[in-house]
């Protein structure tokens, strides 16, 4: 990896377009500022896109930022080993096109990771401006995603190559990122690959768990279509164990599958009154907004709208549905969440844009009951104050509850978006599959093969929560490991 990143360094254009900015004048270039829809107007809009994309000069002027390091250590922090100095150079001398051919190498969904990775986590907090001359860094993310817009919006879409056809027949279970970048990879070496999707919609997490405002489902969607252009096959409405068997696929040619099922099931507190109507998980409040279209009122789908809503989390899921609820017409649109703002998991950009939606942060704060009018209906919660004590598991400082600090908050929706479960298999199909305690499926970490040798599995249902990105790279590390298995390596 490290002679070929050399070799693609020396190229005569790389070479040539070093010389021409000094690394000085490149470090003293300012970091580009993402244009965004006004507050106040996008929140009246569930399908608006907050962030508007960058401009061609915005995107170059920030490419020639990127000092194209003898060694990038801004890919050591991308979970799918994008070669980033060649995308982000491709984008300083105006070949954006190649920029985005750089891209889908080796990622399937580049105009989706620009909109919702945590690069500020990953590939930016390993760049040479972060790690060595304590500046921001280059805005990876903000330029992955002008690179596949353009390619998108320039009518020039391109198809990765794939090998010849091997005559192999493998599977994907659940549609969301994991299993995405696995095909994307599995169809480039030859294989014949089939994503089965129990939804009636192809995109898993993408789809049902991400608002339009941050991922429209029209880019969703473009992505998808160049994985058939490549030769993937999605099978919709297909619960493998339920459909069909994994003997029944075997039966039909499938040599190894790929179990990439997800983690949709709702976790709650199990606090007095959580059966109250009004409440309910993020997954259902999301999955009913984003897939099944209940804001827009030419779908006859329900959900529950209210005046004063209350999300109970910290992550980026309590800030999609927090910022959901405001686009629904909340008056008050809270956040409650039990340690304090400096430790919230949300993205900095999710928090930053909740603040200026006007959305009202309770931090240090637990629920510990709720209370609901004479039909059932939730009108107020119990909460306590917390405080911070020492460091937990997770290196977190523990909330420790402060006696006799309770006071009450009227709420008329509350949505509990405090973590989620995998989605349960059908246990009689696989009993040799080896499961955690919390039903996560054991992998090996590198090759991610379970204790059935033609089953791998990758994504939620291995970690039981996690960034698009990491799940991607379970795809991918999967793809490379089912290969090996099956060519008999």
């Amino acid at each position: 990896m490290q002679e070929y990143l050399k070799q693609q360094r020396e190229q005569a254009w790389r070479v040539e377009l070093r010389g021409k900015i000094k690394n000085k004048e490149r470090g003293e270039i300012q970091r580009v500022k993402m244009p965004e829809m006004n507050p106040s107007e996008r929140v009246c809009y569930q399908n608006r896109e907050v962030n508007l994309g960058l401009t061609v000069e915005q995107a170059v002027k920030e490419a020639q930022r990127c000092m194209d390091c003898v060694n990038p250590t801004c890919i050591e922090g991308c979970p799918v080993s994008i070669n980033i100095p060649k995308f982000v150079k491709n984008i300083e001398r105006g070949e954006f096109i190649e920029a985005a051919k750089t891209l889908k190498e080796t990622s399937a969904l580049p105009a989706v990771c620009g909109r919702v990775c945590p690069q500020e986590k990953q590939c930016e907090a390993s760049c040479f401006y972060t790690l060595k001359l304590k500046k921001v860094p280059v805005a990876i993310g903000y330029l992955e995603r002008f690179a596949a817009d353009f390619e998108r919006e320039s009518g020039q879409m391109t198809v990765p190559e794939t090998a010849p056809k091997n005559g192999m027949k493998v599977a994907a279970i659940g549609s969301g990122p994991a299993s995405l970048a696995f095909a994307g990879d599995m169809i480039k070496l030859g294989y014949e690959v089939t994503v089965f999707e129990a939804l009636h919609e192809i995109g898993g997490v993408l789809k049902y768990g991400i608002p339009e405002f941050r991922l429209p489902n029209k880019i969703v969607d473009v992505e998808l279509s160049n994985l058939e252009k490549m030769g993937v096959r999605f099978e919709r409405n297909f619960i493998v164990g339920r459909t069909a068997s994994f003997d029944d696929l075997k039966a039909e040619g499938y040599q190894a599958f790929f179990v990439a099922s997800g983690a949709g099931l709702p976790r709650f507190m199990n606090i007095p009154g959580e059966n109250y109507n009004g409440i309910l998980s993020s997954n259902e409040y999301l999955t009913r907004v984003n897939l099944m279209n209940a804001s827009d009122p030419d779908f006859d789908t329900p959900v529950l709208r209210g005046k004063n809503v209350a999300v109970i989390g910290g992550g980026n899921t309590a800030m999609d549905s927090v910022r959901t609820a405001k686009r629904l017409g909340a008056e008050r649109a809270m956040i409650i969440y039990r340690r304090s703002r400096e430790e919230m998991p949300a993205r900095v950009e999710e928090i930053h844009h909740a603040e200026e939606e006007g959305i009202e942060f309770i931090n240090l704060t637990n629920p510990t009951e709720y209370f609901a009018d004479d039909k059932g209906r939730v009108n107020r919660m119990r909460v306590q104050r917390m405080e911070l004590g020492e460091p937990d598991a997770s290196g977190r400082r523990r909330p420790v509850v402060i006696e006799g600090s309770e006071y009450d908050i009227p709420v008329d929706v509350v949505v509990v978006a405090v973590g989620v479960s995998p989605n349960p298999l059908v246990p009689s199909e696989l009993p040799q599959l080896k499961v955690s305690r919390w039903g996560t499926i054991e992998v090996d970490a590198e090759t991610m093969q379970s204790s059935m040798p033609e089953l791998f599995a990758g994504g939620d249902i291995v970690r039981g929560g996690a960034t698009v990105i990491l799940a991607m790279g379970d795809g991918r590390r999967a793809a490379a490991g089912m290969h090996n298995y099956l060519q008999g390596n």
